[in-house]
C-alpha cells in the first residue's frame, strides 16, 4: 500500500551556514560599524543582540535573507520575546523542528474533510498518509500545498 510522512524538519547544516552568513554580513555593513551587534547558534535556537531596537530588526532581515538563500523556510523560526540586558537588547529565536499535535490534528482534519481515500494516523512527530493509488497521496500533497499552515512541511518516505 503506497504511503508517506509529512514531517517539519530543517537541515542544521544548512542553518549553520545561514548564520554564519548574516555574521558576515553583519561584519560588512557599515551601518553596524562600532555597534555591540552579535547572532549566535547554540542548542536551542539563534540569539540576536544588538543595541537598539531598529537594529535587532534589521538583524532578523538579514537573518531571513540568509535562510532564504538557503533554501530554509522562516516560518521555523519563532520568536521567544525580546529582552533587555544592559545596554544591549536581545531577541531569541526557537527552531521549530517536527509537527506539534495541535498541528497534526488539524493536518488530519483536513484530509478527512476533503474526502481523499486515504488514512492518516499521526505517528509521534510525523503523520504517514496511506492510500491503495499514488493519486490521491498526491493530491493530499496538493492539498497541503495549497493550505496555508504556519509550519514548513516536507514530504518524504514515499513507498511504493
Amino acid at each position: 500500500m503506497p504511503s508517506f510522512d509529512i514531517v517539519s524538519e530543517i537541515d542544521m547544516h544548512e542553518v549553520t551556514n545561514a548564520v554564519d552568513q548574516a555574521k558576515r554580513e553583519l561584519g560588512n555593513r557599515w551601518d553596524f560599524k562600532n555597534v555591540e551587534a552579535d547572532i549566535e547558534l547554540d542548542d536551542k535556537g539563534i540569539t540576536i543582540s544588538a543595541e537598539q531596537e531598529f537594529q535587532l530588526e534589521q538583524l532578523m532581515d538579514m537573518l531571513r535573507m540568509a535562510f532564504a538563500k538557503r533554501n530554509i523556510d522562516t516560518r521555523a523560526l519563532s520568536e521567544d520575546g525580546e529582552s533587555k540586558s544592559g545596554k544591549l537588547v536581545k531577541q531569541h529565536l526557537q527552531l521549530k523542528q517536527g509537527i506539534e499535535t495541535d498541528m497534526a490534528k488539524k493536518i488530519v482534519k483536513m484530509i478527512k474533510d476533503a474526502k481523499l481515500k486515504v488514512q492518516t494516523s499521526i505517528e509521534g512527530d510525523k503523520v504517514r498518509v496511506k492510500g491503495k493509488k499514488r493519486d490521491d497521496l498526491q493530491t493530499a500533497i496538493a492539498l497541503l500545498k495549497e493550505s496555508e499552515l504556519d509550519v514548513p512541511l516536507q514530504y518524504n518516505n514515499f513507498r511504493d
